[in-house]
């Protein structure tokens, strides 16, 4: 008997931008596979990696009726998991030749991203910059190849790597799971507040680029 049309279209019309489709397409496994690629390889640097961490997070809490309930434990494991290999796989293309991927790139936002990474890299030292890339979209995409480009110790990568990504991953699940806790049909204003994530989340790039004008400016 055949599925449902509802059932066969579901997976098509999955959007990967909204962190809710995904999270309806593709359950926890969906987490670590964005989070891979937005981590580890350059096409990845539009997903949704803040707003889909809490997202998640909000859903695993019992009696959410706007998305699909999703278990803690899993979310956590595929989150971490897909954050961590995600890095890692990002360093060793950076080390085979991540200089020339990023020069052959024509995509203003992925250049841009890879100046302020590089730059978080001189300014914070490899440790500090490898954990707050974590925070900042399109950053934490080009740090880890820039970092194997640049050279940067295995050891030391792997160790800040490890710990920012756990920190970051961690963090925005418990906080959306703490929140779909406190707040009774929080999840009635799911939209709003994944909107006020990425904005949050948006914000260092803008203060980022404020300064930078700044700095320019005053130089003139």
């Amino acid at each position: 008997m055949p599925a449902p049309p509802a059932v066969l279209a579901g997976p098509l019309a999955v959007n990967v931008l909204d962190a809710s489709s995904l999270l309806s397409a593709f359950g926890a496994l969906g987490i670590a596979v964005v989070l891979f690629a937005e981590t580890g390889l350059l096409v990845g640097f539009f997903l949704p990696g803040d707003s889909l961490l809490f997202t998640a997070g909000l859903l695993c809490r019992t009696g959410a009726h706007s998305g699909p309930h999703l278990d803690l434990v899993q979310v956590l494991a595929a989150a971490v998991a897909g954050a961590l290999l995600g890095a890692q796989t990002g360093y060793v293309l950076g080390r085979r030749g991540g200089r020339t991927l990023l020069a052959r790139s024509r995509n203003k936002r992925l250049l841009e991203g890879a100046e302020r990474a590089e730059e978080l890299l001189g300014r914070y030292g490899h440790a500090r910059a490898i954990v707050l890339a974590r925070f900042v979209p399109v950053v934490r995409t080009v740090l880890n190849p820039l970092a194997g480009a640049l050279d940067v110790a295995p050891r030391t990568f792997a160790l800040w790597q490890a710990a920012g990504g756990l920190v970051w991953t961690v963090g925005l699940v418990l906080g959306g799971y703490a929140l779909g806790s406190a707040v009774p049909n929080v999840d009635k204003y799911l939209l709003p507040i994944v909107a006020l994530v990425v904005l949050v989340s948006v914000l260092p790039v803008a203060l980022e680029l404020l300064r930078g004008r700044r700095r320019a400016g005053e130089g003139r």
